[in-house]
C-alpha cells in the first residue's frame, strides 16, 4: 500500500523539475540527479513518483510536461509555497536581485538564500529546498530558473510579470 503522502507534492519536486528542464537531457539517471542536487537517490525517486502521479512528469518519468509545470508555476507556485522576505543574511542571490531579472530591476533591496559560503548580504528567502544554494552554484541554468520561481514567489506584479514572461520563454 503506498504512503497517503506519495500524491502530494513537495517543494524539492519544484527543484527537480527545473533541474530536468536546466539539464534537457532525457537520459539521466536518477543517482547523477540525486548528486547534482545534493538530495538522496530515494528522494529523487518520491519527488518523480510524486510528480508523475500529478502530470508534471511524461514518457516513465523522463520528460517535463512543460505546459503544465509552467501554469503550476503561474498560478499555483506563490499560493502552495508561499514565501516572504525575512532577516539580513549572508547568501546566494536570488529572485529579482540574480541573473537574469537583476538587469532588468534596479533596486536597494537584495534577497538571498541564506548560505554560509554565499557572498551576497539580503533579506533571506528560504529556498524550495536546503541544499538549492550549493546545487545551483554547479548549474548556473537552474540558478537563473529558480531565481525567476522565487520572483513569483516573491515579486511585486513587475517583476512576477517579467519573472513568468522569461520562465515561459525557458520552459514551454
Amino acid at each position: 500500500m503506498m504512503n497517503k503522502d506519495f500524491r502530494q507534492m513537495k517543494p524539492q519536486d519544484i527543484v527537480v523539475l527545473a533541474k530536468l528542464i536546466a539539464i534537457n537531457d532525457m537520459d539521466y539517471t536518477q543517482m547523477a540527479l540525486a548528486e547534482m542536487l545534493y538530495m538522496s537517490q530515494s528522494e529523487i525517486s518520491s519527488s518523480i513518483s510524486r510528480s508523475t502521479y500529478a502530470g508534471l512528469l511524461m514518457n516513465r518519468g523522463k520528460e517535463v510536461n512543460r505546459k503544465l509545470f509552467f501554469d503550476f508555476i503561474k498560478y499555483g507556485l506563490a499560493v502552495v509555497f508561499p514565501q516572504h522576505p525575512g532577516a539580513i543574511v549572508r547568501g546566494t542571490l536570488t529572485a529579482h536581485s540574480a541573473p537574469p531579472l537583476d538587469m532588468e530591476i534596479v533596486s536597494e533591496e537584495k534577497y538571498v538564500w541564506p548560505y554560509a559560503k554565499g557572498r551576497s548580504r539580503g533579506q533571506s528567502i528560504i529556498p524550495l529546498y536546503p541544499t538549492v544554494p550549493k546545487a545551483v552554484a554547479l548549474d548556473g541554468n537552474l540558478h537563473e530558473l529558480l531565481a525567476l520561481m522565487d520572483a513569483v514567489r516573491v515579486g511585486r506584479a513587475r517583476e512576477k510579470n517579467l519573472a513568468l514572461a522569461l520562465l515561459k520563454n525557458r520552459i514551454c
